[in-house]
């Protein structure tokens, strides 16, 4: 959408004898706009070219959210090279040396190119949206062919903007007139200017404002859940802990009566607490705790620490009518038999403490995620505003505000802060993504 130049503001052109031929500004100034514009031409089409490589070529990326990311890769690429090349030699001249025809084909591209681009960005935050919003349904609806459509429906809307001057909607000079003039610009006709500014523009701006308002509302929702839900969790393994040492404690007090029904009530005791701090848990829909909590104990006859210590767990090789409904395992000490007998309960295993460490490892990965996910919209959206917002201002207040007149080169600043849009879009929505960081490395052989 960089074609955009008001004549009759400013009419310096030809006036410098460079090596690019007669231009309108000094020659360092022509040299540095030609280095500038070309690395940014040359980044726009490796970017963009390494993007639509990955998705194709790295398995882990070829899924069907990616191909909106291929179709803006695409929108970008065309940008870069049916788009810019000619804008820069537009922009150094100061004229339009390549014939009316080509004027009209290169307005209608840049057009519906950036417009391609636009509207991708605004596909992916409502991809993004009903992802978060709705993700069970929309995970179901998510199909190669509803994405395709979809893709399919933003090009067709760009086409839809871009071509009505070609069938009249325009102030383009006839022939004669061009000729002698040399200037290519988007028409200035109030009306089309106000239906492409908001088909291209405005009303994506308020479609993605609006979504990503949503999005990080939902966003901080869930940190704030599953925040809560981590405390929780923490709460939840200190009262089991506090459980287990009730229930030794239960054990314990029946050392010296050998009672085995005041045994067997402890045990209904405590597993009756377990299952209500079950039904707790449940209640606050915590993640289950996945952990097998047979407790073992060995006091043979064999007094030798070594043979104790290795027996200790072994629970397959000791009597089943050893074992009582809580896991505990009691054995008499038949050769002390006057000193009484004695019960001894091991430490539960720490495999309950390490699956509740990974709950709370994987809990405290997805809450970076999402803080990351949070911090990526707010770049996106600055991003989007920073680079597209004074282009498409100038555009709409200049054909109704006949004594503003730009400076060409405030003119050339604002086109070139739109295009470069197109560098920073597979940079933005690629380098917080580790699999597209695999892949560019593996593209440009850099290993893994």
């Amino acid at each position: 959408m960089g074609a955009y130049h008001n004549i009759s503001c400013d009419s310096e052109t030809g006036n410098y004898s460079t090596i690019f031929g007669r231009t309108y500004a000094p020659q360092w100034e022509s040299l540095l706009t030609v280095i500038t514009l070309g690395f940014i031409i040359l980044l726009t089409i490796i970017g963009n070219i390494l993007v639509i490589l990955g998705v194709f070529t790295y398995k882990p990326l070829r899924i069907v959210q990616n191909f909106f990311i291929v179709s803006l890769a695409v929108a970008d690429l065309t940008v870069a090279i049916l788009v810019l090349p000619l804008n820069v030699v537009y922009s150094v001249a100061g004229e339009w040396v390549f014939g009316i025809h080509l004027c009209k084909m290169w307005l209608t591209s840049d057009v519906m190119c950036c417009t391609a681009s636009i509207l991708n960005l605004c596909a992916i935050a409502l991809d993004r949206f009903w992802a978060i919003t709705d993700p069970i349904n929309y995970a179901q609806k998510r199909t190669l062919k509803r994405v395709l459509v979809m893709i399919a429906v933003v090009w067709l809307l760009s086409l839809l903007i871009s071509s009505p001057p070609l069938i009249g909607w325009n102030d383009w000079p006839d022939i004669d007139v061009f000729l002698q003039k040399k200037v290519c610009k988007l028409s200035s006709r109030q009306g089309y200017v106000i239906y492409s500014s908001l088909g291209s523009f405005y009303l994506p701006l308020i479609t993605m404002t609006i979504v990503y308002i949503h999005i990080f509302i939902a966003t901080r929702r869930r940190l704030r859940e599953r925040a809560k839900a981590s405390k929780i969790n923490a709460i939840s393994r200190n009262q089991s802990h506090r459980q287990a040492d009730l229930d030794r404690d239960s054990v314990s007090s029946g050392e010296t009566n050998h009672n085995d029904k005041s045994s067997d009530l402890s045990c209904k005791k405590g597993k009756k607490k377990k299952r209500d701090s079950k039904e707790l848990e449940d209640a606050k829909q915590l993640k289950p705790i996945l952990a097998n909590e047979d407790w073992a104990t060995d006091m043979g006859e064999n007094s030798s620490n070594s043979q104790k210590s290795d027996e200790i767990g072994k629970e397959s090789n000791l009597p089943n009518n050893l074992k009582n409904e809580c896991g505990i395992i009691a054995l008499s000490n038949n050769k002390s038999k006057t000193a009484g007998s004695k019960v001894v309960v091991i430490e539960p295993p720490k495999k309950p403490s390490g699956i509740f460490q990974f709950i709370e490892e994987k809990q405290r990965i997805s809450l970076s995620k999402e803080r990351r996910a949070a911090r990526t919209l707010g770049i996106i959206m600055g991003v989007f505003v920073v680079c597209w917002l004074p282009f498409f201002l100038m555009y709409v207040i200049v054909p109704f505000c006949p004594s503003c007149c730009p400076s060409r080169r405030m003119i050339n600043f604002i086109t070139w802060l739109g295009y470069i849009n197109s560098v920073l879009n597979p940079i933005i929505y690629t380098i917080f993504n580790l699999d597209f960081r695999r892949a560019f490395r593996k593209l440009l052989g850099l290993g893994q």
